[in-house]
């Protein structure tokens, strides 16, 4: 008898469950329509930025590097100071080559004291013109010899090439070194340019004289202008980027890292949507349109993004009608019931 009562109960929950089960059946209804809120497409005036990564360079550089092998005899390298075009930082031994210089100083002396000789005996028709020619040459190799022990001399010595700011020495007083040898860094610190690269696709963002703003990633986030001067006539083919350089306005530590602010040199219409519309898929996107009452789901080509909206660049006409909100169970094919038209200005900035 209390099994025939406990089964009496259950099943009265059973039914009760069922009941309600059916119930919740019939509030939703696949054939009903379902109600969405829609936006117009519409064309609107964007200021669309590009934002890249840039690097600050002195407009010369250079590692200054020995043009011989030889010994450190003298060196005076103030590092981290100014200094000027053709200030001499370092010698090296050149006591062989001193001593060459002066056995060929003393030999074409001799041969101008013959050449002469030899000069005055062909006035008088002492000796014949080519033994004059014999002294005259000998004269003339000297003078060359001259030269080139002179021109060895010289690239013992290293100067500054250009004014500007010292690194830090990389070598001491008394060093072997070779042409490989880095003695000291110079680099110009009063002109300074930025360098960056930007994908192809943005090449109409830049153009030779347009300024654009730049920010540094230090403390005080720096915010400065430069004024782009010149342009890499060829893409870089390993990255598809193009290479570019512009002028700094204002004071930055060569090698500092900033960001380059880009703006479309002219702005252009285009069809922007809220971002959270898209709908994902693993190779595509897709956004909801509204066609004759029926919902349908379209393949599209995005572009620009800003902090909340999308521009779609292929996929959306001037005046299609957009689910911008309920398109949760929307499917393609679904009857769709309008709730509201909100602008699309109004919600894609």
């Amino acid at each position: 008898m209390r099994k025939i009562s406990i089964l009496a109960i259950a099943c009265i929950f059973t039914a009760f469950g069922c009941k309600d089960k059916s119930k919740a059946f019939e509030k939703f209804n696949a054939n009903l329509p379902i109600t969405v809120d829609i936006a117009i497409a519409a064309n609107q005036l964007v200021d669309k930025q590009v934002e890249v990564n840039g690097s600050v360079a002195a407009t010369d550089y250079v590692e200054l590097h020995p043009e011989t092998n030889g010994r450190v005899v003298f060196l005076q390298i103030p590092e981290g100071k100014i200094v000027q075009a053709g200030t001499v930082l370092a010698r090296l031994n050149d006591a062989d080559l001193q001593a060459q210089l002066e056995k060929i100083k003393v030999q074409l002396e001799l041969a101008n004291i013959n050449e002469q000789r030899n000069l005055q005996l062909l006035k008088v028709k002492g000796i014949n013109q080519s033994d004059y020619d014999i002294s005259l040459q000998q004269v003339k190799s000297y003078k060359t010899d001259l030269a080139y022990t002179q021109s060895l001399i010289d690239k013992t010595i290293v100067r500054a090439p250009f004014t500007g700011q010292l690194g830090l020495r990389q070598i001491s007083l008394g060093a072997f070194i070779n042409t490989s040898s880095t003695i000291v860094t110079l680099q110009k610190t009063d002109h300074l340019n930025v360098d960056f690269t930007l994908p192809e696709k943005f090449g109409s963002y830049v153009k030779v004289g347009k300024r654009i703003n730049l920010e540094g990633i230090n403390e005080s986030k720096q915010k400065l202008t430069a004024t782009i001067f010149a342009i890499e006539p060829q893409i870089i083919i390993s990255t598809r980027n193009i290479k570019v350089r512009a002028t700094l306005q204002g004071k930055m530590q060569p090698g500092a890292y900033v960001k380059v602010y880009l703006n479309e040199s002219q702005q252009k219409p285009s069809i922007l949507v809220p971002a959270n519309i898209l709908i994902p898929e693993s190779k595509k996107k897709q956004i909801v349109l509204i066609k004759k009452g029926v919902a349908s789901l379209v393949e599209v080509e995005t572009g620009y993004r800003t902090a909340t909206s999308v521009e779609i660049t292929k996929g959306v006409n001037l005046g299609d009608s957009i689910v911008v909100a309920g398109m949760l169970f929307v499917r393609e094919g679904s009857k769709i019931k309008i709730g509201k038209t909100v602008s699309i200005l109004a919600i894609a900035k």
